[in-house]
């Protein structure tokens, strides 16, 4: 009866369960055909009515952040379970940059920032790699650093997550949402590989261990360089043993030890004895370093060893074996003749090809002006008064006779007189009054003023070229004799019965002297030693030529130092001078009557000024190209000069051409000059040179008759010593110059 009773109720219990699970299922989940399962469907449904059908179906308590606000839209087609729903919920949290930390019995919803300062579910046994829930995982590395993995790995953790290295365990710390620390435990556990890296010892017979390593590395980084990425081996050159340390991946190995052996191979002509061809340097001034530098090495090996430290002879053992070092040189064809075995071999050879390079030169380009200006004026008075006796001697009277500018009255009229007495017409104005008579009183009187202007402008540009470091001199001058002393030789007579005198003379240079040292350093500067003299005969040296009196000469030096830049224009010094002379003669007390005292007085005035500077300009010539382009336009100025001085012809002989210099082309066809020409055509200024090296276009380039501009010709520029000269007007070349 009771088995029929509750069978009956049966279908009426389960209805009531199901209309109950209904009542309490939240708005917008639907149960599924199995039980327990539901279909969650929101569309822009508040956050806080999804906590509340997650908690209903869970059975999970939350408290939830009043900062917790959004809007949310679910669409599910296929029925889940309680536990698939609340991942689900994780998953909108996460979309929305919330964070479901569990405390206790209860979760508390909180904003994701900061999620990693409040405990969460630390260091489970198990890491889902579908859940979104906050965890805290620390991870063992065995294989690598784990401080090296921290900034490869930080990208993948979100701004709210958590890592860092613990280096003194070597862990990694991590903490964010399941899903994503179990994908950074399989990519860290994808890392901490222990790798086949075993090490192989490849010994060498014949090459050199160090050197074969620096040809492969090359090799190498050429093919990195072109896109072949890095290699995955390393390698490292014992000298001692002489062998190649090879590690890494072993295909890699297998392949290097292949190359290794190929080239570990002996040379047909042996590799003991070497001749080495120098091209700059002095083969018989190396060999000599080289022996001083082998001896060096030999005494400190010697001491070392705990031998004595004596000085070694030209042939030292080397360390790697029992042959010796020798070192000589062949002068007839500059070239080293260097025995050794390989390892110093190498330390020779890479010694001589440090030493052996081409050494700049410079080009200094000095310049001498001197400025002048001379000033004088005479201005005087004479007068003479003269009677005769009763034997007709002239008597003089009184008179005022001082020279002016070395012509007196008495000169006057010694030369009326006797006219083949007048030695010299005098300069100046000379004015002259009189009467002579036979019988009474003579008289004359004369004025004489003068006055003469000077001026000098005086330039000069020596230019030498030297190596760097290497002492030049230039040279243009005069030697002039001079008498340094004379005597007569009282015992021996010449003919006609005269004594012989004798002379002393010494020859000294008076000109430009210029010594120069030019060193260069890092940066393009140029430290120069300077020494340079100009000297010259003295206006009245050339006027007395008597031997008794000598010659007198200027002469002007400066020795210094200075730094300039490549290419720059320096000062080294100069003189400036002014100077005012002037000279009274009078009769005391006369003179100084007002207009009556012009009578009884001679002035002269000398004002003289002078400016005297000395400037230097090097330029530096670092390989054939720059010397070829400055002999090309040195070269071509001198030919522009000719044409433009003397013309094509010879005059009065139509027939014949006037000497000429060849053209370039013809003279030195060579690869270097043809490279200097395309860079700079005959003509080009130092600017225009400048605008090509730097990439300009196109220049317009200057004859070479203005191109380097000087002292010579009628064209010369004095004021622009240095390449800066004028053209013809019109922009364009002058007459007779050549293009």
């Amino acid at each position: 009866m009771k088995r029929k009773l509750l069978d009956w109720l049966a279908p009426a219990l389960s209805g009531l369960a199901l209309a109950g699970l209904l009542a309490l299922t939240p708005p917008g989940v639907s149960l599924g055909q199995e039980q327990g399962a539901i279909t969650p469907n929101y569309k822009d449904a508040d956050l806080s009515q999804i906590i509340e059908a997650v908690s209903a179906v869970t059975g999970k308590d939350f408290i939830v952040d009043p900062r917790v606000r959004a809007q949310v839209t679910m669409i599910s087609a296929t029925p889940m379970s309680p536990e698939a729903f609340y991942q689900a919920f994780l998953s909108i949290l996460q979309v929305h940059g919330f964070v479901a930390v569990p405390a206790g019995k209860v979760i508390k919803i909180l904003p994701d920032a900061n999620a990693r300062q409040l405990p969460a579910n630390d260091l489970p046994s198990s890491v889902s790699s579908t859940s979104d829930e906050i965890v805290t995982q620390v991870i063992t590395v065995k294989n690598v650093s784990a401080a090296q993995l921290v900034p490869i790995l930080r990208p993948l953790i979100p701004q709210y997550g958590h890592l860092a290295a613990y280096p003194a365990s070597n862990m990694l710390i991590i903490s964010d949402r399941a899903s994503n620390v179990n994908r950074m435990a399989r990519i860290i556990e994808r890392i901490d590989q222990t790798g086949d890296e075993d090490i192989d010892v490849i010994p060498l017979e014949h090459a050199s261990a160090a050197e074969v390593v620096r040809t492969v590395n090359s090799l190498y980084s050429t093919a990195a360089a072109e896109g072949g990425g890095k290699p995955t081996v390393k390698m490292v050159a014992d000298d001692r043993t002489n062998s190649v340390l090879v590690s890494g991946e072993s295909a890699q190995r297998l392949r290097l030890k292949s190359l290794i052996a190929h080239m570990d191979t002996p040379l047909q002509s042996g590799g003991d004895t070497q001749v080495r061809y120098l091209r700059y340097a002095d083969a018989e001034k190396i060999a000599a370093k080289l022996r001083e530098q082998i001896q060096g090495i030999a005494a400190t090996v010697a001491a070392s060893a705990g031998g004595t430290p004596t000085p070694a002879p030209a042939a030292v053992q080397s360390g790697g074996g029992d042959k010796s070092v020798t070192i000589w040189a062949e002068p007839q064809t500059n070239a080293l003749v260097v025995s050794a075995p390989p390892k110093m071999m190498r330390t020779v050879m890479a010694i001589v090809d440090r030493l052996d390079i081409r050494r700049a030169q410079v080009l200094l380009e000095g310049i001498l002006v001197e400025m002048s200006v001379d000033k004088s004026a005479d201005l005087g008075v004479n007068w003479l008064i003269a009677d005769r006796n009763s034997n007709g001697d002239i008597l003089p009277a009184g008179g005022f006779v001082q020279p002016i500018n070395g012509t007196g009255i008495g000169e006057i009229l010694q030369g009326i007189r006797d006219p083949t007495s007048i030695a010299a017409v005098p300069t100046g104005l000379t004015l002259g009054v009189g009467r002579i008579v036979t019988n009474g009183i003579s008289w004359a009187a004369l004025i004489r003023a003068l006055q003469a202007t000077g001026n000098t402008n005086i330039i000069s540009t020596p230019s030498v070229m030297t190596l760097d470091n290497e002492e030049a001199e230039i040279k243009v001058a005069q030697e002039v004799p001079i008498v340094t002393g004379s005597y007569t030789n009282q015992g021996i007579s010449g003919a006609g019965g005269q004594v012989n005198p004798f002379q002393t003379i010494n020859r000294e240079e008076v000109g430009i002297i210029l010594k120069i040292t030019p060193q260069i350093n890092d940066g393009g500067t140029v430290v120069l030693k300077i020494s340079q003299e100009v000297s010259s005969l003295a206006a009245s040296s050339e006027q007395v030529l008597a031997a008794s009196q000598g010659l007198i000469t200027n002469k002007r030096t400066i020795t210094t130092n200075v730094m300039a830049e490549d290419g720059g224009i320096i000062v080294l010094g100069g003189l400036l001078s002014d100077e005012a002379t002037e000279q009274k003669s009078q009769v005391p007390f006369l003179g100084s009557i007002p207009i009556l005292g012009e009578l009884f007085k001679t002035r002269s005035v000398n004002k003289k000024k002078s400016n005297l500077m000395f400037f230097v300009r090097p330029r530096i010539l670092r390989d054939g190209v720059d010397a070829a382009i400055e002999t090309n336009a040195k070269y071509n100025y001198l030919r522009g000069q000719q044409e433009v001085m003397f013309g094509g012809r010879v005059p009065l002989l139509p027939t014949e051409r006037q000497p000429a210099l060849p053209t370039l082309d013809k003279l030195v066809p060579s690869d270097a000059l043809r490279e200097a020409q395309e860079l700079a055509p005959p003509g080009t200024t130092p600017a225009q040179r400048a605008e090509i090296e730097s990439g300009s276009p196109s220049i317009s380039v200057e004859s070479p008759a203005t191109a380097e501009p000087g002292t010579v010709g009628p064209e010369a520029n004095p004021t622009t010593p240095f390449g800066e000269a004028e053209s013809a007007p019109g922009g364009q070349p002058p007459a007779g110059t050549t293009p």
